[in-house]
């Protein structure tokens, strides 16, 4: 058994503290590469090491968190990854000896891949490859991925790390105090899909105290039964005296330590704020403690980013949504060809307020690129809804594409008992941390008996468990025969359905409307074959969740069957007024609420134009903004009366926590098609200006990541916004501030070793006497510290930041 993974299993391990503090302390310029003082100061990271080390830390971090090719090449040392990676583990185990261990520090790139962001999945694979290579040729004993923002970005990381080592591995995100990432993933959420990928550790480091970080790992336990890591800040930074300052003592960081204890925290360390007597007190407070722990056991889920849902074991029924699926629907299929998304927006959002729990996206059709459609399917639906998803393919390629594009945990729609299939389907769910449908047949055809079936699911349950995966992520298909050719079909299926369960343990899927092909008044056979499966313990069912009937099926046999405490989803379902809470319609390319079309009124072109802002119509938008100038609407009116409510509705949703930032992104990128249309129309001048706004990342700190998302958005609301980028120095923002006579000046910093420049650059614009609003934002920055450095205002987030500008500068 692998060294750590055989001490975590025996005791509660101790990792080490911040290091980039201790690195200014000791000669780091602001400003400066911390990987770069490997090669030219070795003795100063050795020595925080050693400190570490001495204080009991049982395992120290490598200096090496920026060390990919993208980060270094912002200091001109992009052809240096191998050589400051080497070191850094070289550094490492000088202080960690042959009784520690050494984990090899990743953290994120920087970049936001696609569709958010510039970046491509493998090209983010291989970013991560070139480091971790590094790191595990030069010795490591693990790799840690750290103060990762973007579930995708790890998940790209993680299998670069198993394609390049064999090494334990570490997984963590970084939350805020509402308990989800910048990207709007909770910790359920990441938990499913970093469990799936066979990860070793998961947890949390950076932003929260102790506490916080207890309160974002026992939400991960309720998903997992993987050990977990808690890398806390010494509390939350202060600004005292002109310096940034962790106020959490050493004493505060153990006062979790027993709950921690007993959650399955086996590695237990400190981040921003944290020194070597943090790193002492935590070894302290353990040594004497019991530290077993039994895992709990694990149980079945999928997700997206943003959303779980449970399947198989104790949990109810979830209904898979058909309706992405090109069979007989000829629109559907000529803009798969033309690689246009508004069908695939419109079922997703109309099946999910039906009450789907899951969305089978289907592109195979006669002359269509099905890998980059399946891609671009995955990213509609994923922009669209928070439903988690079912990719449904036979076809290897398209499959590849589709789970790399995916946020989290999907299910593969299929894998069958043929040789073939196993071979070529199993190691992509390995690989990409899917579960599985499994096709109860094989070769010979479909089993004519249960048992046959049974047989067959016995061969793809060892198959799937012999390729990594564990049983709880494998559902078996015992198909659903028509019941007009084959009258003993039904039967069969569901004496099948009940020896899965009992015989194998594991969870069922059936396409119920098969039942009925051929057949007069279908919905009624259909609800009834699905309420007969549902008693004999179907975990899952590829329906229209539009068909009424098949809801009042699933509905009244849930609670029937004992899956709908205290008659909850019956109630809500049934207790409304008629006509409430209605499905959406569509009228377009767009979806209208009922309550905007009710009456059978036609919505006006400024509520159309707003809903498409609204569901991010990116494709459709143009077309709205031409007929809304055929109409006579003037420029401004379009965007006051009509883009821009929308964005504001956005804003509201955001705030309520209803949708998160990619969703806000697609409805920027809508903006911005529909801004680029009118321009187009009206010869570039569609009005004057809301604002001149300089925007840039201090000094000594290169992630723009949170800036560009408010640029962005400050020019969807009207502004002209001047980027000066990121490490920018107070000089260049005084400079540019003067020749753009701007209104006022935003400053990010995500790092707690930058904060200190936005005072600095606050204080140079007094002493220089420009007379300018300040805005100031990031991921260590408070309003306490706001209001310390005399900014005009704080935003925790872009749209907070938006109107909070709005106002300042009266409109």
């Amino acid at each position: 058994m692998n060294p750590f993974l055989e001490a975590i299993g025996n005791r509660v391990l101790v990792l080490d503290g911040a290091m980039g503090t201790l690195l200014q302390e000791r000669g780091l310029p602001p400003g400066g590469c911390p990987e770069l003082m490997n090669r030219t100061a070795p003795d100063v990271v050795a020595g925080i090491h050693c400190q570490y080390a001495e204080a009991g830390a049982d395992i120290i971090v490598t200096n090496t968190f920026g060390g990919n090719r993208p980060k270094l090449a912002h200091y001109g040392l992009e052809g240096e990854v191998l050589d400051l990676n080497r070191r850094g583990v070289e550094l490492g185990r000088r202080a960690a000896g042959r009784s520690g261990f050494v984990a090899g520090s990743v953290g994120p790139t920087g970049r936001f891949l696609e569709p958010v962001g510039d970046a491509g999945f493998q090209e983010m694979v291989d970013i991560f490859t070139e480091q971790i290579r590094a790191l595990a040729e030069a010795g490591a004993d693990l790799i840690t991925f750290e103060t990762f923002l973007d579930i995708r970005e790890l998940r790209a990381g993680i299998i670069a790390c198993r394609d390049v080592c064999s090494l334990p591995i570490v997984a963590q995100l970084t939350f805020d105090d509402g308990g989800r990432t910048v990207l709007g993933t909770p910790p359920e959420a990441a938990a499913v899909t970093l469990d799936a990928l066979g990860v070793d550790i998961i947890g949390s480091n950076c932003g929260l105290g102790i506490d916080g970080i207890y309160a974002v790992l026992e939400r991960m336990r309720a998903v997992t039964p993987r050990p977990l890591i808690a890398q806390a800040n010494a509390g939350l930074p202060q600004l005292i005296d002109g310096c940034t300052v962790f106020p959490g003592t050493p004493e505060e960081m153990t006062t979790f330590h027993d709950r921690l204890i007993a959650l399955g925290a086996r590695v237990i360390g400190g981040c921003c704020g944290t020194t070597p007597a943090h790193i002492r007190a935590i070894r302290a407070a353990l040594d004497g403690r019991p530290q077993s722990w039994t895992p709990p056991v694990r149980r079945g889920f999928l997700s997206s980013r943003s959303t779980v849902v449970p399947l198989g074991g104790a949990a109810p029924c979830a209904l898979i949504g058909e309706r992405i699926n090109p069979t007989g629907k000829k629109a559907y299929t000529e803009e798969l060809r033309t690689g246009k998304t508004a069908y695939i927006r419109r079922e997703a959002q109309e099946q999910a307020a039906a009450g789907a729990h899951l969305l089978d996206v289907n592109c195979g059709a006669p002359g269509v690129d099905e890998p980059a459609a399946l891609e671009r399917a995955v990213f509609a639906v994923s922009g669209a809804v928070m439903t988690p998803l079912v990719l449904d393919s036979s076809d290897p390629i398209a499959l590849e594409r589709g789970l790399q594009a995916a946020d989290g945990k999907v299910l593969i729609n299929s894998v069958s008992g043929e040789r073939k299939s196993l071979e070529r389907i199993l190691p992509l769910a390995r690989r990409y941390g899917a579960a599985v449908i499994g096709l109860a047949l094989d070769e010979q055809g479909i089993p004519v008996t249960a048992e046959g079936r049974v047989g067959v699911a016995r061969t793809i349950l060892d198959a799937a468990v012999t390729a990594g995966l564990p049983p709880e992520d494998v559902l078996i298909d015992c198909l659903t025969l028509t019941v007009s050719a084959e009258p003993e079909g039904a039967r069969e299926t569901l004496r099948a359905l009940r020896l899965v369960r009992d015989q194998l343990g594991l969870g069922t899927v059936l396409g119920v409307s098969n039942i009925s092909f051929g057949l007069p008044a279908r919905p009624v056979l259909s609800a009834a074959f699905f309420a007969m499966a549902l008693e004999a313990g179907l975990k899952a069912a590829i329906v229209n969740p539009k068909d009424a009937r098949m809801m009042d099926a699933y509905r009244a046999s849930t609670l029937l069957l004992g899956q709908d405490p205290r008659a909850e989803g019956y109630i809500a379902a049934y207790s409304k007024p008629e006509g409430e809470g209605a499905l959406n319609i569509v009228r377009g390319s767009v979806v209208i609420t009922t309550s905007a079309a009710s009456g059978g009124v036609t919505p006006d072109i400024r509520e159309r134009l707003a809903v498409a802002v609204i569901n991010g119509d990116s494709e459709g938008v143009a077309a709205l903004v031409d007929e809304a100038l055929a109409e006579g609407l003037a420029a401004m009116a379009i965007s006051n009366e009509g883009l821009l409510p929308g964005l504001e509705e956005v804003g509201r949703r955001f705030g309520a926590g209803r949708i998160f930032l990619p969703q806000v992104m697609q409805s920027a990128e809508t903006m911005q098609a529909a801004f680029a249309r009118l321009k187009a129309a009206m010869a570039g001048d569609i009005g004057p200006s809301l604002g001149r706004i300089l925007m840039a990342t201090v000094e000594g700190d290169i992630h723009d990541i949170g800036k560009n998302i408010v640029c962005t958005l400050l020019e969807n609301h009207g502004f002209e916004v001047i980027d000066l980028g990121k490490n920018v120095p107070a000089a260049r923002i005084l400079e540019a501030a003067q020749q753009h006579r701007v209104d006022a000046v935003g400053l990010s910093a995500l790092m707690t070793t930058t904060i200190q420049q936005m005072d600095v650059v606050l204080e140079q614009l007094r002493a220089a006497g420009i007379k300018t609003f300040t805005m100031v934002g990031g991921a260590v920055v408070t309003q306490d510290y706001a209001d310390r450095i005399g900014a005009d205002l704080y935003a925790r987030d872009a749209l907070e930041a938006v109107a909070k500008i709005k106002k300042l500068l009266g409109h």
